[in-house]
């Protein structure tokens, strides 16, 4: 077939065809073997021209392992020919260790393999255009995986599922072995209804950046505010003899700032009765009783307004405020087993806006007044039923609880369905998710011990270009992808629009897998940030097949095309059947339309009559 070697440049040769082209069949895209001595040298067609074609360099095959890259070219003297079967194997063959990722159309539907540790110990992102097959092949990929002769019984693999594509294909993922369990975690009223476990985050486990992301905040001096909000919700939700003599001492301090500020005694009665209102003890209330000399006085009454415009009772409830002030001690409060939920921490938050004075403040006062209205509008919103939970007190155990299922079994494979929200709360809640997943990875020993996989199905749902830019916290997918991966925490970022997504995130992966890509600016996007990423491997996925993609990285000792296997059971990303849906057959001497001729009169229509109408209508577009 090849005849001699016409010519050697940087990287790649000509060589001429012993054939007319025409005659040789499709010879693009095949690997073929320089035999220099005693070098093997791997090489891909990748362009004909009438008597000879172009063979691009792409490594050397060296006992039965490739390396990439060339250090010497083949002479001019080397003879070419197509790769044989074992050195197809040395490319793309398997071990213990391997899996089927689907089978190469070039080579007759040879298998290909890939190592599961180069594909789930790295980050991937998996790009292709609607209908291009990309949800189908990351079902058939875990399937395979779930497939092999080994349990994989310790995967932790969170799908962020934005439209509910991933239910079908993992609900009974059991079938394939009794000790493989899937979980459903939705935000779907029907799916909760149905059964399926409910969204809940607790809150008591945000941190700063976590709060900080859910209210949108934008200025720095906010960071202040919601520290102290956070530590202060901890404490009014204890319940101990130390933390109550903590509160004391706090309430009294707020009060007494406030008692002695230029504001008249209505605002300031109006200040001290809604933080008290709010935050109370026993002791500090109210309705608290205040002792005298011979009388006592009630809380509340200590601030009626005399004519002259001051408070009755100023001396006695100053002090009796002041006998809580505790400055001199060393308060030792362990708040690590607290939880509290939104309404604890907007208590809190009001608190702090009263008793650090920001509302006070005219350069503070916007930015405290837009925290305060973000919390209370989320508590009001129908998001606030996820964060209703207020059993755990560790990330540890959340995670454990997420990794379980309804009847104890440990789940492999956890679908976190985020359908019924908008993009900015789904975009927060996979922050939150991912904060907590890399501060558990972090604290496992050994390192790296208990890995957790996040697929981010619609990624460009989440790892936004720019998405951080003007807030607070911290884009936490750039950390996942810069530190994820020596601790365990492993991102697959799965998309049809890799312009949306974040650069720096995309620059961190090391597998791709492409399937066909045809807007312009996509290529020309991934083109700029996938390594290795050549003007040939554009042109290949230009005409892929449905199912059919590029892959390359570490997975692929050099970029292959790949069909992959229909998933089975698919997910539910199939296109509607307009046809199906629309069509009526037409039977023979009928008419389509039986309309009911009993009575022609028209009907004046109620709110009854319009439903009947509307269930009468759908009964029959049904039939």
């Amino acid at each position: 077939m090849f005849g001699n070697i016409l010519a050697i440049n940087k990287n790649y040769a000509i060589v001429s065809l012993l054939v007319d082209a025409v005659n040789l069949g499709d010879i693009l895209n095949l690997h073929v073997v320089f035999i220099d001595n005693d070098k093997k040298i791997l090489g891909e067609v990748e362009d004909i021209d009438g008597s000879s074609v172009k063979i691009n360099f792409l490594g050397e095959i060296n006992n039965k392992s490739f390396i990439g890259g060339l250090i010497k070219k083949p002479s001019l003297d080397a003879s070419v020919r197509i790769i044989n079967q074992n050195e197809l194997h040395v490319l793309v063959g398997g071990d213990e260790k391997s899996f089927t990722l689907g089978v190469s159309p070039l080579y007759k539907n040879y298998p290909v393999s890939v190592n599961l540790n180069d594909l789930f110990s790295n980050h991937s992102a998996i790009f292709g255009n609607s209908g291009s097959g990309k949800t189908y092949g990351i079902c058939r990929i875990i399937q395979n995986v779930f497939s092999m002769p080994n349990v994989p019984y310790k995967a932790n693999m969170f799908i962020f599922d934005s439209y509910g594509e991933y239910i079908n294909a993992f609900k009974d993922i059991n079938n394939i072995n009794p000790n493989l369990h899937y979980k459903l975690i939705t935000t779907n009223k029907r799916l909760i209804r149905e059964g399926s476990e409910k969204l809940q985050i607790p809150v008591s486990l945000l941190t700063i950046d976590d709060v900080l992301n859910v209210l949108d905040a934008t200025k720095f001096s906010q960071i202040s505010i919601v520290e102290t909000a956070i530590e202060l919700a901890k404490i009014f939700a204890s319940k101990s003899k130390e933390v109550n003599d903590y509160k004391n001492h706090l309430l009294a301090k707020a009060i007494t700032s406030i008692m002695y500020t230029n504001q008249t005694s209505a605002k300031i009665r109006d200040q001290i009765f809604d933080i008290v209102a709010n935050t109370y003890t026993e002791q500090i209330n109210l309705n608290a009783v205040i002792p005298g000399i011979g009388f006592t006085r009630i809380f509340r009454h200590c601030f009626d307004i005399d004519s002259e415009g001051r408070f009755a009772e100023r001396t006695i409830i100053a002090e009796y405020i002041e006998s809580f002030i505790q400055d001199e001690r060393e308060w030792n409060i362990d708040t690590s087993n607290v939880t509290y939920g939104l309404k604890e921490l907007e208590v809190a938050l009001n608190f702090t806006l009263f008793s650090e004075r920001y509302l006070l403040n005219p350069d503070m006062y916007d930015e405290a007044i837009s925290l305060k209205v973000k919390l209370h509008n989320l508590i009001n919103s129908s998001n606030s039923s996820f964060f209703t939970d207020k059993k755990f007190t560790s990330i540890k155990d959340y995670i454990s609880y997420l990794v379980t299922t309804n009847e104890g079994k440990k789940a492999q494979i956890i679908n976190i369905n985020l359908e019924d929200v908008d993009d900015r709360f789904a975009r927060t809640v996979t922050k939150i998710f991912g904060r907590l997943f890399l501060t558990f990875g972090k604290t496992n020993e050994p390192r790296a011990s208990i890995p957790i996989h996040i697929i981010l199905e619609e990624a460009h749902r989440y790892v936004i270009q720019n998405d951080d830019v003007g807030l607070l916290g911290y884009n936490i997918f750039e950390r996942i992808a810069k530190e994820g991966r020596k601790h365990g925490v492993i991102i697959d970022l799965i998309t049809q629009r890799p312009t949306d997504l974040n650069s720096n995130v995309i620059s961190q992966a090391d597998n791709f897998i492409i399937f066909k890509i045809t807007h312009p600016e996509d290529l020309d996007y991934i083109t700029r940030m996938i390594p290795n990423m050549s003007a040939d491997i554009i042109e290949k996925q230009k005409c892929l097949q449905p199912g059919t993609c590029v892959s390359f990285g570490r997975i692929l000792k050099i970029p292959m095309i790949v069909k992959m296997q229909k998933a089975d059971p698919p997910p539910e990303s199939a296109n509607a059947d307009i046809f199906g849906t629309w069509m009526i057959a037409k039977k023979k001497d009928e008419n389509i339309e039986t309309s009911e001729k009993k009575d022609n009169t028209p009907k004046e229509e109620t709110p009854e009559t319009q439903n009947e109408n509307i269930e009468t209508n759908t009964q029959k577009v049904e039939e």
